[in-house]
C-alpha cells in the first residue's frame, strides 16, 4: 500500500488524495476537508475538541476532524453537513424549530452543522432516543448563542419524524 496516497469517501465520492500534492501528514482531516475540498460546514473553533463544531460522519459515526489525522481516515466514508440534503429530516427538524415552547434551533447557525450531524449519529444507532440520551449525545457540543433548548426540541422533532417514517413503511409492507 502507498502512504503517499489515501483514500477516502466524502460525501458519496470516492478520492485519491496525495502527499504533498492535497495533504500533509501532520494535517488534521478538518483542515483537509475545508481547505481542499472546500466544506466550510465543517466549521473549525476550538482546535481541541471541546466544542464540537467539526463534527462529521466517519463510517456513520460521529467524530471530530479536528482532533483526526487526515491520514487516520484512509478507507473511510466520510459524511459532512454538506453531503445532506434539504429533505433530510434531522436539517428540517432543525431549520423548522422556533417559536414559543420550542426556543429555536439555530440563531448565528455556527454550531448548527456540528448539531446536526451529532444527531444523524445519535438517531443511527438509537432512532427514538430518551431525554436524557439526547442531553449525553449532545453534550460535547458548545452553542454561544444558548440554542440548548430549541436544539433539544429539534432532536425530538427529527427522532419523532423517523420513528413515524419507519412506522409507515412496516404498515405498507404489512398489506
Amino acid at each position: 500500500m502507498n502512504k503517499d496516497v489515501i483514500q477516502m469517501n466524502v460525501n458519496g465520492r470516492a478520492y485519491a488524495l496525495k502527499k504533498g500534492r492535497d495533504y500533509e501528514e501532520a494535517d488534521t482531516l478538518s483542515k483537509v476537508l475545508r481547505e481542499h475540498f472546500g466544506l466550510t460546514g465543517v466549521r473549525v473553533s476550538c482546535e481541541q475538541g471541546a466544542c464540537g463544531a467539526c463534527t462529521v460522519l466517519i463510517n456513520g459515526k460521529s467524530a471530530l476532524s479536528c482532533m483526526m489525522l487526515v491520514t487516520d481516515a484512509d478507507g473511510c466514508d466520510i459524511l459532512t453537513i454538506e453531503g445532506l440534503d434539504g429533505s433530510d429530516p434531522v436539517v428540517d427538524a432543525f431549520v423548522n424549530t422556533y417559536g414559543p415552547g420550542e426556543g429555536t434551533a439555530m440563531q448565528c447557525g455556527f454550531c448548527t452543522p456540528g448539531f446536526v450531524m451529532e444527531t444523524h449519529s445519535l438517531l443511527n444507532e438509537n432512532p427514538n432516543p430518551t431525554d436524557e440520551e439526547i442531553t449525553e449525545a449532545l453534550s460535547g457540543h458548545i452553542c454561544r448563542c444558548g440554542c440548548y433548548h430549541g436544539i433539544h426540541k429539534a432532536v425530538e422533532k427529527a427522532a419523532d419524524h423517523i420513528c413515524k417514517c419507519r412506522e409507515e413503511a412496516k404498515e405498507a409492507s404489512n398489506e
